[in-house]
């Protein structure tokens, strides 16, 4: 008996057992999912391509933020730590290389304004819109907005940009900048170290090495290449689609930062910034949004949000992000690091475009880039504003320049007329009014009269043929 009724005893502790193993296994297989998820989102595709790829964001990324530091006295410390987790957290979370980047209106009001616009009022109009484009997110409008945007509007708006920041790289490459005073000074010399030869240098490599952008780059995964030449010369080909031409460049510009001021390493102290919170006062919030978050949230919706989603979809297939998530990533960065003086930030399809264009394929990228970002910032912090100020500005505009030229690219899909003259509209109308949302504005009213025109068109030919009929 005592037999049987510990065979008894054992047969209900197996069952038990088995039991919370079967009510914990959901748990484990979801938390073992998330985690093969993350860890594939931040595999590497091709280590120098990738590392080439985090580069494409910073031609950017570096002048905003040495002008809001230089001018507005931006910590630039702390920005970097924030900027970096950002970098990191949307790597692991989309897989693919989603940029961070400065909210352009928002810096633009607080280089361009005297001192009633500062780091109260920047970080005030970063709080207001992320916490918008959060509640836009949560409810689902932002991908209702998504949805009834037509292409053609966001093909513009994409043009518009792209079109911008080239000119813009052009601007640096030609004159000299005053970041500080968001300035062009005189023309540049040809010779030196931050001359016009060293822009041309630069970028005849990039072209050199990345031709166009991804067409070669499938000839080759297709084995077109082969009838081109001899062997010899498909290997000197491959050696030179292997080179990580963004990554020599930067290189090559921080080398030439130390050689024009050797001085700047005794400017150089270590260890990170202090974490305070910001104070932001009544008329803070009210400038804030009234100068900042107003300009700004049109910009972010239309270039941070839905043509993120949209070149997310074209350059990877299979990858396609809700307008609401993205929408909600830009709110939480911004909610939370705004508090402690972190940039106001958010994601751009130029960003996107850019680490595209130099080899970023996958989440990995900006996480390497997030985590150089984070070790800088804590190791540097703030002294590294030495640095940049010496970085040559003619070598950050020729990789501006690919990124906007690869972000304009993405509206040569515009097959029929109609879409394309919806699409140059919108993009003169944002060029000349330098205003996306009243581009935005103009392409949709010229849509819907080109619809109207043309449902008046049916029915007028659909009465006709009725009546011609005995």
């Amino acid at each position: 008996m005592e037999s049987q009724s510990h065979q008894i005893d054992q047969h209900h502790e197996t069952i038990e057992i088995s039991s919370n193993t079967m009510r914990q296994t959901p748990n484990s297989n979801s938390a073992s999912k998330i985690i093969k998820k993350v860890k594939n989102n931040l595999v590497f595709r091709s280590k120098w391509a990738e590392v080439n790829g985090a580069m494409g964001d910073l031609g950017t990324y570096i002048p905003i933020v040495l002008a809001l530091t230089l001018a507005k006295d931006l910590n630039l410390g702390t920005t970097l730590i924030f900027t970096g987790i950002y970098n990191f957290a949307t790597g692991a979370l989309y897989g693919v290389p989603m940029p961070v980047q400065p909210m352009k209106s928002i810096a633009a009001v607080a280089i361009s304004s005297g001192s009633d616009f500062g780091i109260p009022e920047m970080m005030a109009a970063g709080i207001f819109t992320g916490g918008i484009l959060l509640v836009l997110g949560l409810t689902g409008l932002m991908q209702l907005v998504y949805k009834l945007i037509p292409l053609s509007v966001v093909r513009g708006i994409q043009l518009s940009q792209g079109l911008s920041f080239a000119m813009t790289a052009v601007k640096y490459i030609r004159e000299n900048q005053n970041f500080a005073k968001s300035k062009s000074g005189g023309s540049r010399h040809w010779l030196g170290l931050d001359g016009l030869l060293l822009a041309i240098f630069c970028a005849c490599l990039i072209i050199v090495v990345n031709g166009a952008g991804d067409e070669r780059e499938q000839r080759e995964n297709n084995g077109d290449l082969g009838a081109e030449g001899r062997p010899e010369r498909r290997r000197l080909r491959r050696i030179m689609a292997s080179l990580p031409s963004a990554f020599i460049v930067f290189l090559l510009g921080v080398i030439l930062a130390f050689i024009r001021r050797p001085q700047v390493v005794h400017d150089i102290k270590f260890g990170p910034s202090s974490f305070e919170v910001v104070k932001i006062s009544k008329h803070a919030w009210k400038e804030g949004f009234i100068k900042g978050t107003i300009p700004q949230l049109p910009v972010s919706v239309l270039n941070s949000v839905i043509a993120v989603c949209k070149l997310s979809s074209d350059l990877f297939p299979g990858k396609d992000f809700s307008a609401s998530s993205v929408s909600v990533t830009v709110g939480l960065m911004n909610l939370v690091g705004c508090w402690f003086g972190g940039m106001p930030c958010c994601h751009g399809a130029g960003g996107l475009a850019g680490q595209y264009k130099f080899g970023g394929r996958s989440g990995g990228c900006v996480a390497l880039l997030g985590a150089t970002k984070m070790v800088l910032g804590l190791v540097l912090g703030s002294s590294l504003v030495r640095i940049l100020n010496q970085f040559p500005v003619g070598v950050l505009g020729v990789l501006l320049l690919f990124a906007g030229i690869e972000l304009a690219m993405a509206s040569r899909d515009m097959n029929s007329k109609e879409e394309s003259f919806v699409m140059l509209i919108c993009t003169a109308v944002s060029l000349v009014g330098s205003s996306a949302a009243l581009g935005f504005v103009t392409g949709m009213v010229v849509h819907l009269l080109l619809k109207l025109r043309n449902y008046s068109h049916d029915q007028s030919f659909s009465t006709t043929r009725t009546q011609a009929t005995p």
